[in-house]
């Protein structure tokens, strides 16, 4: 009988342990979903959307008499925000080429700053659908000799670090089209090089190059013309890698703001025309 017994309690006890292990399972799920928001939620929430620049003109950058978040890619973001009822969109100003990095460290939200989509970049992050498309320029001084790229071969040529500009001015170097490259750390530096004879000649955003020579007055540089685009790239934003959720809510604004001609037109106050319009439908091929 004591041996019943005995059995009978063990039975008991293995039984309510299961049954704690089970609630204590079923608890731990149930607290793990509700902390789990995604990052548009928590952007939401917050109401501020903090993105990464490096602070270069025209992307995204602070205006220095304003003190406002400024530029293409910031009125594109502020508008989307806008729209998905995020009240603040806030800049971090991070070097170019530490970007992603600052991204997957978590710190920012977003990076918009004239961003290519590239093989390598899309590694290590996920890619909105193309915003715009633009290529490169050569800039030089007005006084110089350089009329065209064959002239470069005797030159020294300027680029901004993490720049695919910058790659380009390194294929040339390998292939003997200049005598050497030489890198800078921004888009300002790179510009004063050229403006006081550091370098021959620096390869840039051509709309970086377009807006910075018509808002500064004391560079002495204008855009080499006539001149054929090598890298014609596409422009976008990024986001973390496992940040679906938040890239699909843009991708649906963007394309509103493409349909309903809001991009076009802040590109148009930026100087470009209708080339450097990418439509809705032939946007959706950047993470492809």
């Amino acid at each position: 009988m004591k041996k019943i017994y005995r059995r009978l309690l063990l039975f008991i006890v293995i039984v309510v342990n299961c049954v704690g292990l089970m609630a204590g399972c079923g608890s731990s799920t149930s607290t793990t979903g509700s902390k789990g928001k995604g990052t548009l939620e928590t952007i939401k929430e917050k109401g501020v959307l903090t993105v990464a620049s490096s602070n270069d003109a025209p992307f995204a950058f602070v205006d220095s008499k304003t003190n406002e978040f400024t530029g293409i890619d910031a009125e594109i973001i502020k508008e989307v925000a806008k729209r998905l009822g995020i009240e603040k969109v806030e800049m971090k100003q991070v070097p170019f080429e530490n970007l992603l990095v600052e991204l997957n460290n978590n710190s920012v939200d977003m990076v918009t700053d004239g961003m290519y989509i590239k093989d390598e970049r899309k590694k290590k992050a996920l890619f909105t659908n193309i915003w715009y498309k633009e290529g490169e320029a050569i800039v030089i001084p007005k006084s110089s000799n350089i009329t065209k790229k064959e002239d470069l071969k005797n030159a020294s040529l300027g680029g901004q670090k993490g720049t695919a500009f910058l790659e380009i001015a390194q294929k040339w170097e390998n292939d003997g089209a200049i005598k050497e490259v030489k890198v800078f750390g921004s888009q300002s530096e790179l510009m004063l090089a050229a403006n006081t004879g550091k370098i021959d000649a620096c390869i840039t955003d051509g709309m970086v190059a377009g807006y910075t020579l018509s808002q500064d007055s004391s560079l002495n540089l204008k855009m080499l013309s006539p001149y054929k685009v090598e890298a014609s790239g596409m422009v976008a934003a990024a986001v973390r890698k496992d940040d679906r959720e938040l890239a699909d809510a843009v991708n649906g604004k963007i394309d509103e703001m493409k349909n309903d001609g809001t991009i076009l037109n802040i590109l148009k106050k930026y100087g470009m025309n209708e080339d450097y319009f990418v439509s809705a439908e032939e946007g959706h091929t950047s993470d492809k």
